[in-house]
């Protein structure tokens, strides 16, 4: 029997399972991996948002420590997450713009003021976090130098890192939504954000596993009389 030359035309248009396949994994991965500089904005706009929120529960625990050190310890620790890829997202994008990648280059650089405290930020940050993991590891009765130097740089970590914000602040709603200006969306998802969020939910749940582990480290700091004659 001859076969008609619509049945030809609509075999040879219909792909096949290999290239279906290979249509499918690449959505997947630009799901995962997509973006572009709009992607890295928003990452970095999610993960300053819920720095946000736990610095702000890490005020308030600040101000009454004693009764709610535990509290302080806990978010202290599950900060390491978010904070290492607040890190990460701002650093990616400062490694591209300066080894000239041509997206990065268009959408150029942070104001002048945020580039120059960004140094400080950043050293000020760290030494922030390992001051404070030192202190949980010394205990109250044998922290000596640390708890100077937990102080000191926290201190220039909350001036700087409030500048930092302030510098931000106007924009974040608008980078919130920056996924899908350079390219369309896929299936409704921006491309991206599946594994924006994996990173950032990722982060968040390494930083509580953290904690929970360092819990047993919490009792020399929570136990009467921590803070008699020792104030942090």
């Amino acid at each position: 029997m001859a076969t008609r030359p619509s049945e030809v035309g609509a075999r040879s248009e219909r792909p096949s399972p290999a290239a279906s396949h290979g249509r499918v994994g690449g959505r997947f991965a630009t799901l995962i991996l997509g973006g572009g500089t709009d992607g890295n904005e928003q990452l970095t706009a999610m993960t300053g948002t819920v720095l946000v929120v736990l610095l702000a529960v890490i005020g308030v625990t600040i101000l009454r420590k004693s009764q709610l050190i535990s509290v302080h310890l806990f978010v202290g620790l599950l900060l390491i997450g978010p904070v290492t890829l607040k890190m990460a997202s701002t650093g990616y994008r400062f490694a591209r713009y300066y080894t000239h990648d041509r997206a990065y280059l268009r959408k150029g650089p942070p104001l002048l003021p945020l580039r120059a405290i960004a140094p400080v930020v950043v050293a000020s940050t760290v030494m922030v976090f390992a001051s404070g993991i030192m202190l949980l590891l010394e205990g109250p009765a044998h922290r000596g130098s640390w708890a100077a130097i937990h102080k000191a740089s926290f201190i220039v970590w909350l001036i700087f890192t409030g500048l930092h914000l302030l510098g931000h602040l106007p924009g974040m709603p608008v980078s919130l939504r920056a996924t899908g200006r350079e390219r369309p969306e896929i299936d409704g998802l921006a491309q991206g954000s599946v594994g924006r969020w994996i990173a950032l939910l990722g982060m968040c749940i390494g930083g509580v596993v953290l904690a929970v582990l360092l819990m047993p480290q919490f009792a020399a700091w929570t136990a009467p009389g921590a803070f008699a004659h020792h104030h942090h």
